[in-house]
């Protein structure tokens, strides 16, 4: 069978696929992995084939200034945790749906890269495209082509939730939205190519999710459940790894996306590395060239490292500081490490909370997230045992979940059922 999966060009957003893209091509079907050409290089670095389309974008700019509500609350900070009351409150929905499709998915998709993406499906004919779910583009391709498709989720499905809570409050109409603005922007796109919409475009077929049961969210979908195997890229492994720690070791690190133009993920560095200089504790700091230098002196047991696979890292690790970025949270829940969460955006505050709550680690907003913040959490991390069993946990339940390697005869049965059924 011949698989295109698709994902716009950001490493943190597609680097979770590479696994499945793998399993695919060893069960010897044909993958090729379709995105903007900045994303060529990650691509061809994994062993896969790229396909280049539309034109490359600045993503760090994509919404940049948009506001979604009157108190002025810019888009990077929305906080969408189902927990909370107002997130499903027709104002709330409402609002996030007129301005994702217009601000943000019609940028990083793009009209150039949709149009180049159904053409190469029409041509090549993929029996199964699968698709990052911000990325609309590879269902309007598998539309075109006639193709099976699904979501790959690298985080719990809060889109989708926000999706059934806005079509609720639409149908229900009386003080609710009264249009929808994704549906629009998506069916003038397929009408461009002589397509129609439905809500698979939006859903797919089905969807692939990869996180562990505790975080996935239960919206009613068909949904094959895989293990998360971390991949976080073209990585050597160097010399202070190859021998273990010789005192309990801490990784504190702002992801991927942060490099990409994502500042709003880093917060102030001031005083953080000061404030554990006198820990019994190596601790390994993944800082860029400009993190660094915001960092100022860092003390002795502190090792800046602009780069480490964090497969690599993790497993030598007592406990981790992040900010809750899908890879690197899902990195840290597969080798079972604590982990001190400090979100700032979407979807990393409930997987920040939910960590908590499972007793898995400890969260504190970014905007809390002072020395003596980051020094107490860590120091509990390591001395309360209870976090170390958590860890352990939610591994475990990770782990049950089936491989990608797994999961191939289960995607061949669905896509010959979805190709009968739409034959």
């Amino acid at each position: 069978m011949r698989v295109l999966f698709t994902s716009f060009a950001l490493d943190a957003h597609y680097l979770g696929s590479v696994p499945l893209a793998w399993a695919l091509r060893a069960a010897g079907h044909e993958v090729r992995v379709a995105s903007q050409p900045a994303l060529t290089r990650t691509i061809t670095a994994a062993g896969l084939t790229a396909v280049p389309v539309g034109d490359d974008r600045e993503m760090g700019g994509a919404m940049s200034g948009v506001e979604v509500d009157d108190a002025g609350t810019p888009w990077n900070a929305v906080d969408l945790d189902p927990a909370r009351p107002e997130v499903h409150s027709a104002e709330f929905v409402g609002a996030l749906h007129d301005m994702l499709p217009k601000a943000f998915f019609a940028h990083v998709n793009g009209d150039a890269m949709i149009d180049d993406l159904v053409r190469f499906a029409r041509y090549w004919r993929p029996d199964l495209v699968i698709w990052e779910p911000f990325t609309f583009a590879g269902a309007i391709a598998a539309r075109a082509a006639g193709a099976a498709h699904a979501r790959l989720l690298w985080g719990a499905d809060l889109f989708l939730d926000q999706r059934v809570a806005f079509l609720g409050h639409l149908a229900a109409r009386p003080g609710g939205p009264h249009r929808d603005p994704l549906a629009d922007w998506l069916g003038e796109v397929l009408d461009r190519h002589d397509l129609t919409f439905d809500e698979t475009v939006v859903r797919g077929h089905w969807t692939i999710d990869q996180m562990p049961v505790s975080i996935r969210l239960p919206l009613g979908e068909p949904t094959v459940p895989m293990r998360y195997v971390p991949y976080n890229g073209t990585s050597v492994l160097p010399g202070w790894l190859r021998r273990p720690p010789e005192r309990p070791r801490v990784c504190v690190t702002v992801g991927l996306t942060a490099r990409d133009g994502a500042d709003y993920l880093v917060g102030s560095l001031t005083g953080l590395f000061d404030a554990l200089g006198d820990l019994d504790v190596e601790v390994v700091a993944t800082l860029n060239a400009e993190q660094r230098e915001r960092a100022a002196m860092l003390p002795d047991n502190v090792r800046a490292v602009d780069f480490v696979p964090l497969h690599a890292l993790l497993p030598t690790c007592s406990a981790i500081a992040h900010h809750g970025g899908a890879g690197t949270w899902s990195t840290a829940a597969a080798y079972g490490v604590p982990q001190f969460v400090f979100p700032s955006v979407w979807d990393n505050f409930y997987r920040a909370r939910r960590t908590a709550e499972i007793g898995a680690g400890l969260m504190v907003p970014q905007d809390a997230l002072t020395p003596a913040a980051l020094r107490g959490g860590l120091e509990r991390l390591l001395s309360e045992e209870r976090f170390a069993d958590g860890a352990e946990r939610l591994q475990a339940e990770m782990a049950s979940d089936p491989s990608p390697a797994d999961v191939v005869p289960t995607l061949e049965k669905l896509t010959a059922r979805h190709q009968e059924f739409d034959a």
